[in-house]
């Protein structure tokens, strides 16, 4: 069995303001650096075979951050950089709904195009690394995008906001995908009721 685990990217200084960030490349705020050494306090005493990392910073520093407990080989792949949002990236939710109401940004990313770059890097994951257990540091629309897909539209992409830094895992097993948790934050301070 494939195990992937699939870790959004710590906060930005964008998601803290409510800005889309897609392509444009935000690094981690102080909160998002927190969440991604909660993550890795989580992580380090189970074991993993690799990393693999979106290119941009903020999931790449998240990355670097989780492999710091683990030390595991860290791999950055293009398949799961975040969807491009055209003209609305670094525009809040109010914004966008003022200037596109029907929420079609001009030259952003085709859904579908996101969902077979993302599911080919998922392809490749599984023939690389079949049978290991993987940790895959990506965005928001990328995971949202996998979920759905692996759920038929249970889950995911319009339906589930995933928390910054939250854990979602799915397995390939009997040669099907299946998604086991998602959008999980126990790990995470902010929301761990030990803590409250």
């Amino acid at each position: 069995m494939t195990t992937i685990c699939l870790i959004r990217h710590g906060e930005t200084d964008w998601n803290a303001l409510g800005k889309i960030q897609g392509k444009t490349d935000i690094p981690l705020n102080k909160n998002g650096i927190q969440q991604a050494q909660e993550c890795r306090e989580f992580l380090k005493d189970s074991k993993w075979d690799v990393i693999i990392t979106s290119p941009l910073k903020r999931a790449k520093q998240t990355a670097e951050i989780i492999n710091e407990g683990l030390n595991v080989p860290l791999i950055e792949m293009d398949n799961f950089s975040e969807r491009y949002f055209g003209d609305a990236e670094g525009m809040t939710l109010e914004e966008r709904l003022s200037a596109y109401p029907d929420k079609k940004y001009p030259n952003q990313e085709d859904r579908l195009a996101l969902n077979k770059r993302v599911m080919a890097g998922l392809n490749k994951i599984n023939d690389k690394y079949r049978n290991s257990k993987v940790l895959l540091v990506a965005h928001g629309a990328v995971i949202n995008s996998i979920l759905a897909t692996l759920s038929n539209g249970d889950i995911g992409s319009g339906k589930t906001t995933l928390i910054n830094a939250c854990i979602s895992n799915i397995h390939f097993h009997e040669e099907k995908w299946s998604v086991a948790e998602f959008n999980q934050v126990s790990h995470l301070s902010k929301f761990n009721e030990r803590n409250i």
